[in-house]
């Protein structure tokens, strides 16, 4: 495969799985009540990341940072093109060629370790969300976003068979 073709494939995968998320996001908060998130807090964690502080009590009393909005979703775009590449690193160019669902679904609720090991405590909000106050709320968000991001990364991969050259 050409390698500007798989570039652009790979960016199709996870802007499209990332999108999908969004949309998701978006239709669980109009019909279900459940919070967006606020990509402009990971901004926010990564630029005082910079000053040595790498975590809050809460994420929300920090300082905000300049353009911390506009870099949050920009960081929450690149993030899922960055689990685009993972998924084709761990599953191969094959797995591109022929997307089947499992793959991207368990790499996405792998994913769950992230924000309940790593982001979620250092915004404050202790392992799982456990010190938020719907932890349930919290941890079910997580899951319907990771399992809307895996539903995605296939539906992308799908589709980006339709549009570029294998």
């Amino acid at each position: 495969m050409e390698e500007f073709t798989l570039l652009l494939r790979v960016l199709a995968i996870g802007v499209g799985a990332t999108a999908t998320m969004d949309a998701v996001a978006i239709l669980t908060h109009r019909f279900l009540g459940m919070a967006l998130p606020d990509y402009g807090l990971v901004a926010r964690w990564i630029g005082h990341m910079g000053h040595g502080q790498f975590r809050h009590a809460p994420i929300t009393k920090a300082p905000a940072i300049p353009g911390e909005l506009g870099l949050g979703w920009f960081v929450h775009y690149a993030t899922g093109v960055g689990y685009a590449v993972a998924l084709l690193t761990i599953w191969g160019l094959d797995w591109m060629r022929n997307p089947t669902i499992l793959p991207p679904l368990i790499l996405s609720l792998a994913a769950l370790a992230i924000p309940f090991l790593i982001m979620q405590p250092a915004f404050g909000l202790g392992i799982a969300a456990s010190k938020h106050p719907r932890p349930w709320a919290a941890r079910l968000r997580s899951l319907t976003a990771h399992s809307a991001f895996g539903f995605g990364l296939y539906l992308a991969a799908r589709a980006s068979l339709l549009v570029l050259p294998v």
